[in-house]
């Protein structure tokens, strides 16, 4: 029905589909199996080949997603911060099909730090948006939480997220009520602290590397904090910034299909046999 809707949508006949861009990694292994087999019996049955896309991929080229046909796309090379649960890293995107790690995660992603955290407050998952409405009133500076001092450009939040847990800990002994009448302001500390975890690495890679066009993508995109940080970045150093429509900072078909729009370009096709994977770097 997804698919059917898609097509009625665009205003084509399934005969007009030169190709099926699929999600074949990483991800969760049930909903890439069902992915997967969907396209493979689609491609078989249209008798169009398959072009497989990393889901990574997919969240760095989203900027290239052109609603109308003179809407700005970045140029090359450019400095993507990827930021969802699973994932925090600092990319240097020199092409489609050419993408160099820079700096990553060495333990826990900045999304899945949003989301504990929250959890440890009793809030409900995903913890991300929620964490964010809250910090819409609260005072981002009465909690101070610890934050990682890693060489490069490297990115740890498992010390931030131990100090908010003993923060709430040694709280809660003088006052059971310290959560609930606290929300915002510990939504609003944890937020500002995980954004200048995010910003100190990414702006020294900026400086360090001089790419003037920088972008944001990924779940974590979608936090307004974050979104203002980057731009104002941008604004304060003259740089061009790219940041997703929200629509576009979660898993969607549009980014994997722009992403399969570069492979199919480069003739780069999947066989029928290629299995889905779980886990891979980009």
């Amino acid at each position: 029905k997804a698919a059917d809707e898609a097509i009625r949508q665009a205003g084509i006949d399934r005969t007009d589909i030169n190709a099926i861009a699929f999600t074949r990694g990483p991800g969760l292994p049930g909903s890439l199996h069902v992915g997967t087999s969907f396209s493979k019996g689609l491609a078989l049955a249209l008798d169009i080949p398959l072009v497989d896309v990393n889901h990574l991929h997919g969240h760095v080229l989203a900027h290239f997603i052109q609603e109308t046909p003179d809407a700005a796309v970045p140029e090359f090379p450019y400095l993507c911060l990827l930021i969802s649960g699973g994932n925090s890293q600092i990319i240097r995107v020199n092409a489609p099909d050419d993408m160099e790690i820079l700096g990553h995660t060495i333990d826990d992603a900045s999304g899945e730090a949003f989301d504990k955290c929250a959890k440890s407050m009793g809030l409900p998952y995903p913890g991300g948006p929620v964490i964010d409405a809250l910090a819409q009133q609260g005072d981002p500076d009465r909690f101070k939480f610890a934050k990682p001092h890693i060489a490069g450009y490297d990115y740890s939040f498992s010390g931030l997220k131990t100090s908010f847990l003993y923060t709430l800990r040694d709280q809660l002994r003088l006052n059971p009520n310290f959560i609930e009448e606290c929300k915002s302001d510990l939504a609003a500390s944890l937020q500002r602290t995980i954004i200048d975890i995010l910003m100190d690495k990414f702006g020294k890679a900026i400086k360090d590397t001089g790419i003037r066009t920088i972008a944001i993508g990924g779940g974590v995109s979608a936090n307004s904090g974050m979104r203002t940080a980057v731009q104002r970045y941008a604004d304060r150093h003259q740089l061009r910034a790219f940041i997703p429509k929200r629509l576009y900072t979660t898993d969607n078909a549009a980014m994997i299909a722009v992403a399969g729009y570069f492979k199919y370009r480069r003739n780069e096709f999947c066989e029928i046999t290629a299995p889905p994977f779980a886990r891979v770097v980009i």
